[in-house]
């Protein structure tokens, strides 16, 4: 079983998607892991979340496809039970916690203050979701985290794209970073796969070019 620093370093990036049409689900997964992007967050914003999370897990077997916007616990029992590798939350509530600690699937939990991260150390994570990333003050609010929690590692998002990401990847906390821009919604309407792999490959290459220079 993988932890969940194990499973963000596979990830130049994590892109979020919020799957409308589980037509999509096994085609974009196989897109994206073509473009050198394995690790996929799967929100359940949507009906097609948790079917597509089971889809993925069944038949893209080079994906590793996590839940996202998990926010109790019986999401994420839901989100185990459809073949979830990992568990992301936007925040950090005592019944995810619980959840967490009965299963073995990693939690990745969001936290956008002190406080929570110190709760979140407190039962022993510290590798976490950094969100809303931008609207929690950005790379400088981590930068400020780093001197008092040195060994917490974060996967920021919220806000991030391309023209801000070197700001994160500087970050020495910063394993990669979540966000939605490799998915856009005309990409899928028009079903261009080739165009979100086109999208991924980019971004892996900018990631990789930045980490080399760095």
């Amino acid at each position: 079983m993988r932890d969940s620093r194990d499973i963000l370093s596979q990830a130049p990036v994590v892109p979020v998607l919020a799957i409308e049409n589980l037509d999509h689900a096994i085609p974009l997964a196989r897109a994206l892991v073509d473009g050198g992007i394995p690790v996929l967050e799967v929100t359940l914003r949507t009906p097609a979340g948790l079917p597509a999370i089971r889809a993925i897990s069944e038949a893209v077997p080079d994906a590793i496809v996590g839940a996202g916007t998990v926010i109790n616990a019986r999401d994420f029992e839901a989100a185990v039970d459809a073949g979830s590798r990992f568990v992301v939350t936007p925040g950090l509530t005592q019944g995810i916690l619980d959840a967490a600690a009965d299963s073995s699937v990693p939690l990745i939990p969001g936290v956008a203050t002190v406080s929570e991260l110190m709760r979140a150390l407190d039962h022993g994570i510290d590798c976490l979701k950094f969100f809303p990333a931008e609207a929690s003050g950005g790379a400088a609010a981590l930068k400020a985290f780093a001197g008092p929690f040195p060994n917490v590692d974060f996967c920021p998002t919220g806000g991030i794209g391309l023209h801000n990401i070197d700001d994160y990847l500087a970050l020495r906390s910063v394993i990669t970073v979540g966000g939605s821009w490799l998915t856009p919604s005309a990409l899928l309407a028009a079903e261009d796969w080739a165009g979100v792999t086109k999208l991924a490959r980019e971004a892996v290459d900018h990631v990789t070019a930045f980490r080399t220079k760095s």
